[in-house]
């Protein structure tokens, strides 16, 4: 069983340390940035999207988990107008993969969405995270275009 709850303000920290390390690496990883500058990015998003730390109407993060073990986040951004929601961050811990939290986490959430009247859930996924790109078929995602960059050297 799985359950998705609301971070708490202690959590927050360590979220934020896990989550500048990993969505860095992506950065520089998908369009060639250094370390440096893929971790000011990683911080600015961060910061733009939780200015106030978890005090934020438009993000929730969630912690998922199993038996009051914490087995991963999820954050997202519903947009009511459109009756939707966009998955930012979606994380199984390493030691917890492969026990069918990411799917459970997925069914959770769309329960949580439905009796809210939200109708779509939409990601982004990279291009190299086939485990993701998987996981997201599995459970009926389907592909709906691709994100392009093209570096211009000088």
């Amino acid at each position: 069983m799985i359950q998705l709850r609301p971070m708490t303000a202690s959590e927050y920290p360590a979220y934020c340390d896990y989550f500048i390390d990993d969505y860095s690496h992506e950065i520089a990883q998908n369009y060639g940035h250094s370390m440096e500058r893929a971790i000011e990015l990683a911080k600015q998003d961060l910061l733009r999207c939780f200015p106030g730390g978890l005090e934020t109407d438009e993000h929730e993060l969630l912690c998922i988990e199993s038996e009051s073990n914490l087995v991963g986040y999820l954050w997202h951004s519903i947009k009511v107008s459109e009756k939707s929601t966009f998955i930012y961050d979606f994380f199984i811990f390493s030691n917890s993969r492969n026990n069918g939290y990411g799917k459970l986490a997925i069914q959770a959430l769309e329960s949580r969405l439905q009796s809210a009247g939200i109708e779509q859930i939409k990601l982004r996924v990279a291009y190299h995270n086939q485990r993701a790109l998987k996981l997201y078929q599995e459970v009926g995602f389907a592909i709906t275009g691709y994100n392009m960059s093209k570096k211009i050297v000088s």
